[in-house]
């Protein structure tokens, strides 16, 4: 009896004992995981810091660049409004320029139909004393010395009265045409009545308006006359044959060109 009781005594110290050893084991090994714990955990707070820095640091790019797409996003609106205002100013331009064009071909076309009346009016006389051309959409009627005037004289002889008589119909029926009327001489110096073949040259495109508005009618608003002596020859004044045919007095007649000028002034 007294044996077991001193077994028993023995077995719960030794219980104690090694219950006081497990324990320390399992504090050293708290201790332990506790300093890994603590370790992981700086690391992860280290981790935590470096990537809020790097979310700070890519907040701060988005920023910039939400800045810069304003600022882009800005300039492609102006450019987008530039390039419509140039896009407007371009098909007006366009337009204006097929207007213009319209109406040079208008111009052209009325030219081509007033030669073309002005030579069947004109139809019968000499070629060499007459001819009608068409040039930068007038026409030009130009009549020799030798169908109009004697030489030296501004006295218009009654051949020249019939074609200046058939000239004034088509004027009168065409009252949107302009005329202008030119004198011209050849070299060689007048030496009797005028003083000089400025007096000559202008004398005789006076004396032809004279005819159109008094003897036909034609509206003296629609006429201009003028003479250039010899300084606009069309042959040279070296042979007698140049000289003749640059003795002329040139008839130039011109579509109004009000509403071409109106374009032009926008």
């Amino acid at each position: 009896m007294k044996n077991n009781s001193l077994h028993l005594f023995f077995f719960v110290i030794a219980l104690i004992i090694l219950s006081g050893c497990v324990s320390r084991k399992k504090y050293l090994d708290s201790q332990v995981q506790l300093r890994y714990l603590k370790n992981d955990s700086a690391q992860l707070a280290h981790k935590i810091s470096s990537l809020s820095d790097t979310i700070a640091n890519l907040q701060k790019q988005i920023d910039e660049l939400n800045k810069k797409n304003e600022a882009l996003t800005l300039a492609a609106s102006s450019t987008q409004s530039q390039l419509n205002q140039s896009k407007q100013s371009l098909e007006e331009q366009q337009k204006k320029l097929e207007q213009l064009q319209n109406l040079l071909d208008q111009q052209k076309q009325r030219s081509e139909e007033l030669r073309k009346r002005m030579t069947d009016a004109l139809v019968g006389f000499n070629a060499s004393d007459l001819s009608i051309t068409q040039k930068n959409g007038k026409v030009y009627v130009s009549l020799s010395e030798n169908l109009l005037f004697p030489s030296g004289s501004a006295v218009v002889n009654p051949k020249g009265k019939e074609a200046l008589s058939k000239l004034a119909g088509v004027l009168n029926a065409n009252p949107d045409i302009s005329v202008n009327i030119e004198g011209h001489t050849d070299s060689i110096p007048i030496r009797v009545r005028y003083d000089d073949n400025w007096a000559l040259s202008v004398a005789r495109a006076t004396a032809i308006v004279r005819i159109l508005v008094n003897d036909y009618k034609v509206d003296p608003i629609r006429v201009i006359a003028s003479g250039h002596s010899l300084y606009d020859p069309v042959d040279t004044n070296s042979t007698s044959e140049g000289r003749a045919r640059n003795r002329r007095t040139e008839i130039i007649l011109s579509p109004k060109l009000d509403e071409l000028y109106k374009l032009l002034e926008q």
